[in-house]
């Protein structure tokens, strides 16, 4: 869930759990495309929100946190759940098929500048500064330069693959936008959890439709790839985002976008030998740089306040 661009000073504490998050969100593109390698996009996807809906409900009912019962609640977490984790969780899954994990981190650091178009669009109080204009067209640039001009050109998988991941970043922006406008106010934990179960509810029987009934006879590797992404990647993340936001604030919580990348990138590398094209590391610089200039932008909104 994305959030409007708000800065605080980050203490040691933030720092160790930013960079935590940051190890725990990159190695989930390669669980995630390990289990590919045994299941289809749509029943990794069913996997990783079912099981993470069982863990989160599980802790708000241990916490006894207050959960809405009225109408409005369960519409907001069904469009949450469509928003922020099955379109994005889809596109990006079946765009992993045919482009490197290392690749679809990069293209996943987008995610913030579509963050901060989509606010501007929808919110009068996040308006779009020379300075955050800046930074989206440094963002999109690096985008552009990572996929490369022969994707603009040829209509192939990988071309496709890694326009789907864009297209999920700029769901996970609309996420946002939807989080804002109907899940404010509710606790952060249960609004992840009603997001969750949203998901299930839409993911499951989709993915037994296309793809077939959902297997348990699955090699240990999967499960551990499974486990991995769904448990600490998805379940315990979420957790652990909100902690960091709370202490950090959002304009910093840009900085988990860039460390992302690089662990995805090494893990790529180490464990399937990837090898990316240098247009991917220019493309990732460029997005960094537009990243910066996104949170610098927000640092002197937030002081100007």
């Amino acid at each position: 869930m994305t959030h409007p661009i708000t800065q605080k000073t980050m203490s040691r504490r933030a720092w160790a759990e930013l960079a935590l998050l940051s190890l725990i969100w990159g190695g989930s593109f390669l669980s995630i495309r390990i289990a590919l390698d045994t299941i289809g996009p749509l029943t990794v996807v069913a996997h990783r929100v079912g099981w993470a809906t069982l863990i989160l409900w599980t802790y708000v009912v241990i916490r006894r946190f207050a959960v809405p019962r009225d109408l409005r609640f369960v519409g907001a977490c069904l469009g949450m759940g469509l928003l922020n984790n099955v379109i994005p969780f889809s596109l990006m899954a079946w765009g992993q098929l045919h482009i490197e994990t290392g690749l679809t981190s990069i293209l996943n650091a987008s995610t913030a500048v579509f963050g901060v178009l989509a606010a501007a669009v929808f919110f009068s109080d996040e308006t779009l500064t020379r300075n955050r204009l800046i930074g989206v067209c440094l963002g999109f640039a690096g985008a552009a330069t990572a996929i490369g001009p022969a994707a603009l050109l040829d209509v192939d998988l990988r071309s496709l693959g890694q326009l789907a991941i864009l297209g999920g970043t700029l769901s996970y922006a609309l996420g946002g936008v939807w989080a804002r406008k109907w899940l404010s106010g509710v606790r952060p934990e249960v609004a992840a959890a009603g997001m969750l179960a949203g998901a299930s509810v839409v993911m499951l029987p989709v993915a037994m439709l296309v793809e077939g009934p959902i297997r348990f006879d699955l090699p240990v590797a999967t499960w551990g790839a499974i486990g991995y992404y769904a448990v600490a990647a998805t379940a315990f993340a979420y957790l652990l985002y909100y902690r960091v936001l709370a202490m950090a604030g959002s304009g910093n919580l840009m900085l988990v976008t860039l460390l992302i990348a690089p662990v995805a990138i090494l893990l790529g590398a180490a464990v399937l030998g990837e090898q990316l094209p240098p247009r991917a590391f220019a493309g990732f610089a460029l997005l960094g740089t537009g990243l910066w200039v996104l949170n610098t932008s927000g640092r002197r909104a937030s002081a100007a306040t």
